[in-house]
């Protein structure tokens, strides 16, 4: 009696289990598209992080030819002091 009862409990497990299958479907389906979806903002976000990085390194090297500019500027009005103090 007691293995009838335990094998008629197995089969209504096994069926109870096959039952929610389209609804693990669903589960998995709705979990993929939203992996999907994050891997495409991901690609999104390197895209600007790479040009976000490359205007960074121009404004580095805008940066540096000011610099040099300012510089070459300074040493120019320094000799032109320079020699006005001369005369």
């Amino acid at each position: 009696m007691k293995i009838k009862l335990l094998a008629g409990l197995a089969m209504s497990t096994m069926l109870f289990g096959c039952a929610n299958t389209a609804d693990l479907e669903a589960q998995v389906s709705a979990l993929s598209n939203k992996v999907d979806t994050l891997n495409t903002q991901i690609g999104a976000m390197r895209a600007d992080q790479d040009k976000m990085g490359a205007d960074i390194n121009a404004a580095k090297g805008a940066a540096m030819d000011a610099q040099q500019e300012a510089a070459r500027a300074n040493s120019r009005i320094d000799a032109m002091a320079s020699d006005f103090r001369k005369k």
